[in-house]
This record gives C-alpha cells, structure tokens and sequence, in this order.
C-alpha cells in the first residue's frame, strides 16, 4: 500500500515638519519665527507611490515563493504533506519537549554536518521534534522525514516550505531477527549495494524497504540520519531496513560524491551490528555519544559494502 502523505507593508510617511529655531536676544531678526517648508503631499500623489511599493512587494514575495517551490516540487503529489515553515516547526518543538531523543553535543554533530553542506537534500528516518531545526538550517534545501507513528506528527498549517514529513508503515522485521537478516543479506546477491534493487518490488532483499516514496530512491542524497522504527526492544521493528536503506541510497551519485550517514542509538546492538555491516568502520568519521557518523563514497556499481578486512562480525 503507497504511503499516506501528510503536510510578509506600507512605508511609514513622516508628518511635515516644522522647525522653529530659538529667538537670539542679540538678533532681533531672529525673533520672527523661521519655518522649513516641506513639499506638500497630497492624496493623488501618493497613490502612483503606493502602488509602486505593493507592485515591488508582491513581485518579491512571488519570486521567493517561486525559489523555494522549485527545491521541493519534485515532492508534490494529490496527496497531503506535512510541510513545516520555521515558525510552525518552533512551535513543534515546544509541543513536543517531552520527546528529545538526541544530546547536546549529538544535536551539534547533526546541525554542523548539515550546515556545512547546506544547500543540501537531507532525509531522516524517524521524527523527532529537534530534526524540525533542519527548516532554519537548510533553507534552501530539502529536508524530508519519515515517521511510522503517527501519534508522533501534530498537523500543522500547510506552507510553501522545504520539510516535509511523511507518514508510512514499515514491514516489521523486528528486532530479535536483527542477526538472521544479517546473515540473509550476507548470502544474497539481490541485497548487494546496487541502487537498481531498492526499488524493485520483487527484490528477494528481506532487508529491502518496499513501500518508499519513489522519490526517495530517484534522489541523491547528501545527508542521511538513522532515527527510526523504534529498536528499543526485542519485538520492536527495528532499524535493520532502514540502515540497510541508507547504506544503498548514500552509494548513489556523481562521481566523486559522498554522503553523511549518521546513526543515532548504536549503543545498541542491532544498530551496531547492522552499522559495521552496511556503512563500515572504514567510512565512520566521527562520534558523538551514541551518534555515529559515516562518509559514504559513490559506489553505485559495488559488489559489496565493506572491505573484507574490516567486517567485524563474522559468520
């Protein structure tokens, strides 16, 4: 079943003014009243005046929509969408202060990565109020999130912006099954890194995600963030899919591209196993808490993720 898709004034004339100077005692001349004569406004005047200025406004406003309409029009569909302007995604983040998933210095990791390669198309796997800051930081990019729970997503008012928030179900695999899938995608040819197997519907990958927006997999991607399905315990979906995903779709692009992963919750070992396995303690650049970031070269056409000399769980 396809996703269900959810989603500035007049110038200020001054009153004419009249300036008496001081009398000088020692001048009579000065004693009458002096007066600046300004240029007398009237009404037909002011009216070519203010429609020069509304005319100049509208045609900005236009032309500011328009930008920002063409960085994620790609993502339009029949279908509604959560699209968050700044100020609705500080209001979001206050509703929801209750559920911060990320630290101090693991929020930092994030906003540097993005801000460093913004503009930029940025996609997260789970919601989480704080990934709402993307809107301000990334202006000019794209900033997409797929959420499963959507008791997570409060409706906002729909804007022209650049986040957008879908709202999907994964197919549970489930965490208890997390080495399984491992060893499935290690015998399977059809789990090999080739973009071409993400959006095959008949792809044998249990791994593979198939209910994807399309565009996901039409777009290359410069910034991925693993926060989601839920993994927190043993019957839970898990993040296998979703690393996995990410694996494949960071391998995508032009030439000499690369693209930061970063995976937050790896204290854990399903994301731990599945991170080693798919993005590599060969690409992993940094670290912060339990977020681990990862630069992914292009490698469209490999055979496999990781060099066989750094696999680190063996069969």
């Amino acid at each position: 079943m396809p996703p269900q898709l959810y989603q500035s004034s007049l110038p200020i004339l001054n009153p004419l003014l009249r300036f008496s100077p001081p009398s000088s005692p020692d001048n009579p001349k000065h004693q009458k009243e002096s007066k600046i004569k300004m240029p007398k406004f009237t009404v037909r005047k002011l009216i070519p005046l203010l429609i020069f200025v509304l005319s100049s406004l509208s045609v900005l406003r236009l032309l500011r929509i328009s930008y920002k309409s063409s960085s994620s029009a790609s993502w339009s569909s029949s279908s509604a969408t959560f699209r968050l302007s700044p100020a609705e995604s500080s209001q979001l983040i206050k509703a929801n202060v209750g559920q911060s998933v990320l630290t101090e210095k693991e929020l930092k990791l994030l906003s540097d990565t993005v801000t460093r390669r913004s503009p930029c198309n940025v996609l997260v796997f789970g919601f989480a109020p704080q990934y709402l800051m993307l809107s301000s930081i990334n202006t000019r990019g794209i900033n997409v999130i797929l959420e499963d729970e959507a008791a997570k997503i409060m409706t906002p008012k729909v804007n022209p912006n650049n986040t957008i928030i879908y709202s999907l179900k994964y197919h549970l695999m489930e965490v208890k099954n997390a080495y399984n899938l491992l060893r499935h995608a290690r015998a399977n040819p059809a789990c090999a890194p080739k973009m071409n197997n993400l959006h095959q519907r008949s792809s044998d990958c249990k791994l593979e995600l198939k209910d994807l927006p399309q565009k996901v997999h039409n777009t290359k991607w410069d910034v991925i963030v693993v926060d989601g399905p839920r993994g927190d315990d043993l019957e839970a979906p898990g993040r296998m899919g979703t690393i996995y995903t990410a694996a494949v779709l960071a391998r995508k692009g032009s030439s000499n591209s690369t693209t930061d992963v970063l995976v937050h919750d790896v204290q854990r070992t399903a994301e731990k196993w599945l991170s080693w396995e798919f993005l590599c303690q060969e690409n992993q650049v940094s670290a912060k808490g339990n977020f681990w970031k990862f630069r992914i070269k292009d490698q469209s056409n490999a055979s496999r993720f990781c060099s066989p000399e750094t696999v680190l769980i063996r069969h």
